[in-house]
């Protein structure tokens, strides 16, 4: 008698820490996730720490409590958040002109901004994102992954490169084989074996810098608690408040899209923030998500829940303070073959084929190149998604602005000529600057009726047109009327008619 197989679990299910629990298919993979993840983390968190010009120990113990953390009051499983680069770069200039204590001060201060940012609602506001500009931010960032490792190909030994493709070969195509083991892993196991009992001598992971030897402790910052300190620590933990919220976010938001599922954006905004103020109090250097190494999580390892993103943050404990030693020896060239098999997994290669875009409209396409070339420039995921969204906007208005029509009749009324525009469209400030210029002053007879049914106002600057056109009618001795506007827009042509100086 044939048996029926288990149903298949839907992508919620699979994000079940006690389903999982229950699989040892499923925590295998969970396992083996956070331990790809814990590899790929140590030699990124030594050479943030080199950009934050802190010591190497503060980087690590950041990624290891920013990930623990986040495991619990996160608002998206499977993400990975440790200390990143755009984080070192907001606060390397605090760390060279105060030094350590302040920046752990910042620290703390921008994780009390994200909560209170994230409790008042800051995430509702990702809707207003564009799909071109989130395409823009994640090929920008596949980008920016791969630039970040060719300094580890450039004056090195010729045996990283073999070795470099050895590991590409490994990462690409392992999966075609099988998946019961995360190829990433494989990669870091096959080299480093290779390289130790070849005694070849190329770069490791040892050569980024000396690995901690004891474990994270409670630090309270030296610093006077005056508004002097505020003033000096307030613009670092302010910005690095927006750039860890925005980057997280936008992260969510993308692993949402590879697993087909939602996750809490409102929690994990307010996780983020609870996350820094733990690593401020254990001397970190604060952080946010990391999309190279949730890819490497996600896609790579293909876990799903909080069990990976904990184990992550446990195994680099373990990894860095008790197998240091061990760790070391890992190849440079096998974190460079895992970090460009994510770059590569993480670009959108569907949005850059000849045939997208020239279905796709331009406009879009200018967002979405304009988002990849002022983030890659500015190596600022802040900047280049805050640049898309503004040229995302002046080619909505651009476009709207357009779509506005003023039709002109001339009827009799009783034997009198009536001139009747009717107006149709959404008017804001793009498309109602050149209303007045829709109109015939001189040539319509002494009655004028603006028909708005069809249109609403939407701002002061439609307002100040009406109120510009119907001064030039009244100069020119003629009564016009406007009729048909909906309940909101005669609202605000009461408030505002007749005070924005029309007519100047």
């Amino acid at each position: 008698m044939a048996t029926k197989s288990a149903p298949a679990l839907t992508p919620e299910q699979l994000q079940s820490v006690r389903g999982t629990l229950r699989s040892p298919r499923r925590v295998k993979i969970e396992v083996l996730g956070g331990l790809v993840v814990a590899l790929a983390l140590i030699p990124e968190a030594i050479a943030f720490s080199i950009i934050a010009g802190v010591d190497p120990r503060i980087g690590l113990f950041a990624s290891f409590t920013m990930a623990v953390t986040i495991a619990f009051v996160g608002g998206r499983p499977a993400m990975i958040s440790a200390a990143t680069g755009a984080v070192a770069l907001v606060i390397a200039p605090l760390v060279k002109s105060h030094g350590l204590d302040y920046l752990v001060a910042a620290v703390i201060l921008a994780g009390l901004f994200q909560v209170i940012l994230g409790l008042s609602g800051v995430a509702k506001l990702m809707r207003f994102i564009p799909r071109s500009v989130m395409v823009g931010f994640v090929n920008a960032l596949a980008i920016l992954i791969f630039m970040s490792q060719v300094p580890e190909l450039i004056g090195v030994p010729w045996l990283v490169y073999p070795l470099t493709a050895l590991g590409l070969l490994i990462v690409f195509g392992l999966p075609r084989l099988t998946r019961a083991v995360p190829a990433p892993l494989v990669a870091i196991v096959v080299l480093t074996l290779i390289t130790v009992l070849a005694a070849v001598a190329v770069p490791t992971v040892g050569d980024k810098g000396e690995l901690p030897d004891s474990l994270p402790a409670l630090f309270i910052p030296n610093v006077p608690f005056t508004v002097d300190t505020l003033q000096v620590i307030f613009p670092y933990a302010l910005a690095m408040a927006f750039v860890g919220l925005l980057e997280s976010l936008m992260t969510a938001k993308l692993v949402d899209d590879v697993t087909d599922t939602r996750s809490h954006k409102t929690r994990e905004a307010w996780g983020q923030g609870v996350a820094n103020i733990v690593t401020g109090f254990f001397g970190g250097m604060g952080g946010c998500a990391m999309i190279g190494q949730t890819m490497i999580n996600v896609k790579a390892s293909g876990a799903r829940t909080r069990i990976s993103t904990f184990l992550a943050g446990v195994f680099l404990l373990i990894l860095v303070v008790v197998l240091g030693d061990i760790v070391s020896l890992i190849p440079m060239a096998a974190l460079v073959a895992v970090m460009i098999f994510v770059s590569v997994a993480t670009f959108d290669w569907h949005s850059i084929r000849p045939r997208t875009l020239k279905m796709m409209p331009k406009s879009e396409t200018v967002v979405m190149v304009a988002t990849v070339i002022v983030t890659v420039a500015t190596h600022n995921l802040a900047i280049g998604v805050g640049v898309g969204v503004l040229v995302a906007m002046v080619m909505f208005a651009r476009r709207v602005a357009h779509f506005v029509t003023v039709e002109r009749t001339v009827t009799e009324a009783d034997g009198v000529p009536v001139a009747t525009y009717v107006v149709d469209g959404e008017l804001f400030f793009a498309s109602s600057n050149d209303l007045y210029t829709q109109f015939e002053y001189a040539l319509d007879p002494e009655h004028v009726v603006i028909d708005m049914h069809a249109s609403h106002l939407w701002d002061a600057s439609t307002i100040a047109a009406l109120d510009t056109v119907t001064e030039k009618y009244h100069h020119h001795g003629k009564d016009v009327k406007i009729v048909g506007l909906n309940d909101a827009s005669v609202l605000m042509r009461e408030r505002l008619g007749g005070k924005l100086g029309a007519g100047h």
